[in-house]
C-alpha cells in the first residue's frame, strides 16, 4: 500500500466550522449557525494578536522621509512594528547602510525640546491608534524627497490576520495553526449552542493545550546573542 504523496490538506471555512460545532456537541445546520461561527472565527484571531507574536504575519516594509516632515502613516493593517532601522544610500551594494534607531516612548518623545530639528533621525516614536498606527521620527529629516529619498525608514512589522471569509475560502494560518484554530473556535461555539456549557470546561483546557504547543513552535530558532549598549562613562 502506497501513501497519498500530497501535502496539501487544509480546510475552508465550512468545514473548520463544521468540526468545531461537532466538538461542541453540536451539528451546523442553517445560515445563521455559519455566520454566528464566522463572527466568533475573526474575534479568536483578534484574540490572537494580544497572546503573543504570530511569525506568520510578520512582514517587512520600507517608506520614503520627506525633509521637513516628522510623522508618516503605517499600514492600517498593522499591530505594531518589531523592528526598524534607518537606511540610507538604498539599492546600492557599495552605498547601502542600515543605521540604528531608538524606539522612544510618548514621554520621552515629550520631553524633547527641540522637535523641529533637522537631521538624520536617531529616534523613533510609534502610536498605536484606532485608525492605524504611525510614527514620528527625531530629528525631522533634513534631506529628500518623495521621489528622490535620502532616508529610508524600513521596519518589520506584524500585521492583523485575514478576515475568516465568505465560506469557500481557507484561513489566513499556516498548517500548522489549524488543529488549534479549530480547538479555539469550539471552545468559542461551546458559550453560544444548546447543551455546549457542559463541555466547555474540557474544550477550554484543549484550546490552551493547543495554543501552547502551536505558539512554542512558532517562535525564532536562532541563537540568542545580547550585547552591552555603552553610551558613556563616568
Amino acid at each position: 500500500m502506497t501513501t497519498s504523496g500530497t501535502y496539501a490538506f487544509n480546510l475552508d471555512l465550512t468545514e473548520i466550522c463544521e468540526e468545531a460545532y461537532a466538538r461542541a456537541g453540536y451539528e451546523m445546520r442553517t445560515g445563521w449557525d455559519l455566520k454566528t461561527a464566522r463572527i466568533s472565527l475573526n474575534l479568536m484571531f483578534q484574540e490572537w494578536v494580544s497572546r503573543g507574536l504570530n511569525m506568520f504575519t510578520f512582514e517587512q516594509g520600507t517608506i520614503p522621509l520627506i525633509q521637513g516632515q516628522a510623522t508618516y502613516d503605517l499600514p492600517a493593517d498593522t499591530v505594531d512594528l518589531l523592528e526598524h532601522v534607518i537606511r540610507t544610500g538604498a539599492g546600492n551594494p557599495s552605498t547601502q547602510s542600515d543605521l540604528t534607531i531608538s524606539r522612544i516612548s510618548v514621554s520621552t518623545y515629550a520631553t524633547i525640546p527641540n522637535k523641529p530639528t533637522q537631521g538624520r533621525p536617531i529616534q523613533v516614536w510609534i502610536e498605536r491608534r484606532v485608525d492605524g498606527p504611525r510614527f514620528t521620527v527625531w530629528p525631522v529629516p533634513n534631506q529628500g524627497t518623495l521621489l528622490d529619498p535620502y532616508y529610508i525608514f524600513a521596519y518589520w512589522r506584524m500585521r492583523r490576520i485575514q478576515d475568516a471569509g465568505d465560506g469557500s475560502n481557507t484561513m489566513d494560518v499556516p498548517f500548522r495553526f489549524v488543529p488549534c484554530m479549530i480547538a479555539g473556535l469550539a471552545y468559542y461555539l461551546a458559550m453560544k449552542v444548546p447543551g455546549g456549557m457542559e463541555r466547555l470546561q474540557i474544550l477550554k483546557a484543549q484550546y490552551d493545550e493547543a495554543w501552547d504547543i502551536t505558539a512554542g513552535e512558532d517562535r525564532e530558532k536562532a541563537p540568542l546573542r545580547l550585547v552591552a549598549r555603552i553610551g558613556y562613562i563616568r
